[in-house]
């Protein structure tokens, strides 16, 4: 049972495939359990040889409706004896078959295999929900594992290693995704996304890990071992991050018990990061972006283009090795579109992360943002600029907080501080009512509107709402000459900043 479309409906993986181009998506609870499917599906293309020979044929490829049946044909003449089942009792799907004489007396209700409801991922600690026999149905339990195998946090599992396969079985490490942003490029139908995300391959696209103990020798739990070199990309998207095992009730429609330690540890390359976005850490090095609680992917949008553009610049020696330059093999238009028209091409790029506070996992984060062949270059000025400004008016909400505090609070207690500037800080209403204005940008940046002329206005309306909110947060100001002079104090700080010459030009109403 999958959600495809908006809709619930029973579809067997056979059925997906197959019918691919006529499908629009699919749908998941979280925007990580969608990932999660996308990744079971282009492991099997790669496993059943269903992807473009070459970076010069990867354009011409995508477009081609119907690639994928292949793959569904591969699928529906797996050979016999060969197991695609949940319960098998001897190659369970994407389980390991080892934790069976464990599974009663040490597992864990079926709460624990769903990344948001696990809580703390230390689950030495004392979990009581996790003994909660609620059962899950079949298809929510299996996206829930496919979700643990990509994206788990690190933690302590729950297992007794002691009583089962050994001591290193409860070091959870952090699964593939778990630590980074997954980029998707999202095409108009389910097939169009899968072919967009599907690489030549220059070697063999390695085996689909189906069950643990079948195919490659795995990991024992012993001792910690060393990550495990890539076999190729069928093995890099299904690889088994999470060693888990689930008992299915007695009718067979649902879990109502599980099994979960540590999975897998991959030998991860540049090759096997084909679709990150690198950013600069505090210190100055760089890591492939990763999601935060309190920077919205949106800020990095830029880098996204960047990357393209940058792959076009430099055609001559562009391999198609990553997501961003396959993405500039596509011939740039002619002509930029019409204001208000959309381009021949469009191309959503979905990013989606994890926000973890150390072993617990806090949020879901993730955006979607236009692409179109040879619009990179302004979509990059328009967000590069929007993140700008949005940034600039962020410090000057920041320095008005201050002003405002400076007055109201003459004689502070130096621990008293941080609480006290917080009452006038409007920073986070600012980030939360930016997203929607952002995207108005890069729409109609997409759709051949001035980009200049959209980044001024775009600039006077953050502005705006940002002094709207900075005069609200100031509004419990006692009624007072003190009072007032603090108001007056922190707009008037505020309007200065956005006035300095080192503002960004459209906060002066000029262009840059």
């Amino acid at each position: 049972m999958l959600t495809v479309d908006d809709r619930l409906v029973d579809v067997s993986l056979v059925e997906l495939l197959h019918d691919a181009d006529g499908l629009r998506c699919v749908e998941g609870a979280t925007p990580g359990e969608k990932i999660a499917v996308i990744e079971f599906l282009l492991a099997i293309c790669y496993a059943s040889g269903t992807y473009p020979e070459s970076a010069s044929q990867w354009p011409g490829w995508v477009d081609q409706k119907d690639a994928l049946r292949p793959a569904a044909q591969w699928l529906a003449q797996r050979p016999e004896g060969e197991v695609w089942d949940l319960f098998d009792p001897v190659e369970p799907l994407g389980q390991n078959a080892l934790l069976a004489p464990f599974l009663d007396e040490h597992g864990a209700g079926p709460a624990q295999l769903v990344i948001e409801r696990v809580g703390d991922y230390n689950q030495f600690f004392d979990h009581h929900h996790l003994e909660h026999a609620s059962p899950l149905p079949v298809a929510e339990a299996f996206r829930a594992m496919l979700k643990q195998h990509v994206y788990g946090p690190t933690g302590r599992a729950r297992i007794s290693g002691k009583a089962t396969l050994g001591a290193t079985i409860t070091n959870l490490a952090a699964t593939r995704l778990g630590t980074r942003i997954r980029v998707i490029a999202l095409g108009e139908t389910l097939g169009e996304t899968l072919r967009l995300n599907l690489a030549p391959v220059s070697g063999a696209p390695g085996e689909l890990n189906r069950t643990w103990t079948v195919g490659k020798e795995r990991r024992g739990f012993k001792a910690k071992p060393s990550g495990r070199a890539i076999a190729g990309p069928a093995d890099l998207h299904s690889y088994l991050g999470r060693s888990i095992l689930l008992r299915p009730t007695r009718a067979g429609d649902q879990v109502d018990r599980v099994l979960l330690g540590a999975g897998e540890l991959l030998e991860l390359t540049d090759e096997h990061l084909q679709d990150a976005v690198y950013a600069k850490k505090a210190d100055g090095t760089s890591k492939p972006l990763w999601a935060s609680a309190t920077r919205a992917v949106w800020r990095q949008a830029h880098a996204l283009y960047a990357a393209v553009a940058e792959a076009r610049s430099e055609m001559s020696r562009n391999d198609g090795g990553t997501l961003y330059q396959r993405l500039a093999l596509f011939p740039p238009e002619d002509v930029a579109p019409e204001p208000g028209q959309q381009p021949a091409r469009r191309i959503e790029l979905w990013t989606v992360g994890l926000v973890a506070k150390q072993s617990t996992a806090i949020t879901w984060v993730d955006g979607t943002f236009p692409f179109a062949p040879g619009l990179e270059a302004r979509l990059y000025l328009a967000s590069y600029r929007g993140s700008d400004i949005a940034e600039f008016v962020a410090s000057a909400l920041s320095k008005a907080a201050y002003a405002a505090w400076s007055v109201t609070y003459p004689n502070p207690k130096p621990n008293d501080k941080n609480n006290q500037i917080a009452r006038f800080d409007a920073r986070g209403q600012h980030w939360a009512a930016t997203r929607e204005p952002f995207d108005v940008l890069m729409e109609e940046t997409t759709l051949g509107e001035d980009v200049q002329a959209a980044l001024l206005e775009y600039a006077a309306t953050v502005a705006s709402a940002a002094r709207k909110f900075l005069a609200e947060c100031l509004d419990p100001l006692p009624r007072t000459s003190q009072g007032a002079k603090a108001r007056a104090a922190a707009l008037r700080r505020f309007d200065d900043e956005l006035a300095l010459p080192n503002a960004p030009a459209e906060l002066r109403g000029e262009t840059s």
